[in-house]
């Protein structure tokens, strides 16, 4: 118990910084590191681009499927016990590729023990942060999705180092060992909701105090699967989900070799993600705040947008700056995206059912992610260049910001 006069400390900060060193590790390197392992790797087993992309867009696929599982299963057993007993699969999986000597074992362990690994850090991290906070989820999804751009800092350039230093065989086995202490240690401490403690969302000490707009005492009214399922809203944002897998897996995957198609050079390609990823901190952290204050759907239609032009760069872009430019943009809006998409569904569904919700939402993301990196491939195989991906992307990001406009948070439960 507190002494008079003092402030309880709040469990959340606690989950939110759990959260925050389990995206750094296991997003910060599982998606951006992809792309500076694949020039290496094609060059050893003289694979094609689409053929070894497959595995990352397979990666996605499983995403998909698991995600429901892990949604279902966060709602029942809590996220503490699916982190770490089922994130051990992403060191894993890293371990194992280490050890591969043919395509099918590489597809096959990114997809289905990889796929398996990330489905544990996404879906039962953002619902367990939106179940402790309420007056300021978006920023403090921010605050844990900062950790992803921190990691994507860190471990291109970590990746570039050891495989240039070591081979790729030994930095596998480097981010196996990190991410199999680093994400079972985080979930640990991870917990369901603020009553398993005694404690209520945002740290308010008085249990009367209510969100602005809310009745004291009142829960955000929340829908069934169901009924989310048969609500407009629901497809909308959907869509909303697809565009932003489409693009983040896209393009992630793919610039750091075009950037040395460009005639640069892998630390080139590595350096030009972590622009990616770094910028994406401030997208996730301070446009979160700024979706506090101005609503989800104004701050949607802005980030896709920002996708668009960034795009229309890369596409015509052959200098260094102009690319670091569209690294810088587009990593903002797709930080700012990752957070929104969270928060929007909290705000349209409530939190009752939000893991399964969320889940499935998720594989509309996690399928236009698995036919992004793969078309995306599939085209410069044939065409030798990413021109006509990099249009795919201008224009469904604009239509994807048509598509924000439509938004009406709150809808779905007012009706």
């Amino acid at each position: 118990m507190a002494a008079p006069g003092q402030s309880r400390f709040f469990y959340g900060h606690v989950i939110t910084a759990a959260g925050f060193f389990i995206w750094l590790i296991g997003w910060g390197s599982f998606t951006p590191s992809f792309s500076v392992f694949l020039k290496p790797l094609i060059a050893e087993f003289g694979w094609s681009r689409a053929d070894a992309s497959l595995a990352y867009s397979l990666s996605f696929l499983s995403q998909a499927g698991f995600a429901v599982i892990m949604g279902w299963l966060t709602d029942r057993l809590g996220p503490r016990l699916v982190i770490t007993l089922l994130g051990s699969c992403l060191g894993l999986c890293y371990l194992l590729l280490s050890q591969v000597t043919a395509l099918w074992q590489f597809q096959a362990i990114y997809a289905l023990l990889g796929g398996l690994g990330m489905s544990t850090l996404s879906v039962p991290v953002m619902v367990t942060v939106s179940r402790w906070f309420v007056k300021k989820r978006a920023f403090t999804i921010g605050i844990v999705q900062a950790g992803m751009g921190i990691g994507g800092l860190i471990f291109p350039p970590l990746a570039g180092y050891l495989i240039l230093a070591y081979g790729w065989r030994d930095a596998y086995i480097v981010y196996g060992l990190i991410n199999l202490v680093g994400i079972f240690v985080a979930g640990c401490a991870l917990r369901r909701d603020p009553s398993v403690m005694g404690e209520v969302p945002d740290g308010r000490e008085n249990l009367g105090e209510a969100p602005h707009g809310q009745a004291a005492g009142a829960r955000p009214a929340s829908l069934s699967l169901r009924k989310a399922f048969c609500a407009s809203q629901f497809w909308i944002i959907a869509g909303l989900y697809a565009v932003f897998g489409f693009c983040r897996s896209t393009y992630v995957s793919h610039v750091p070799a075009h950037v040395q198609d460009l005639g640069f050079s892998l630390v080139d390609g590595a350096n030009v993600l972590a622009v990616v990823w770094g910028a994406s901190m401030f997208g996730r952290v301070g446009m979160g705040r700024i979706a506090d204050r101005l609503g989800n759907r104004q701050t949607f239609i802005v980030s896709f947008l920002m996708t668009t032009a960034s795009l229309f760069l890369v596409l015509v872009g052959k200098e260094l700056w102009i690319i670091y430019l569209f690294a810088l943009i587009f990593g903002v809006a797709w930080g700012n995206q990752a957070v929104l998409r969270f928060s929007v569904a909290s705000e349209v569904f409530g939190v009752a059912s939000l893991g399964l919700i969320v889940g499935i939402l998720g594989v509309a993301e996690s399928c236009a992610a698995t036919v992004g990196s793969y078309i995306a491939g599939y085209i410069f195989d044939i065409t030798g260049t990413y021109a006509s991906a990099f249009w795919m992307g201008i224009v469904l990001s604009a239509g994807a910001a048509v598509l924000a406009g439509l938004l009406k948070p709150g809808a779905a439960k007012a009706g």
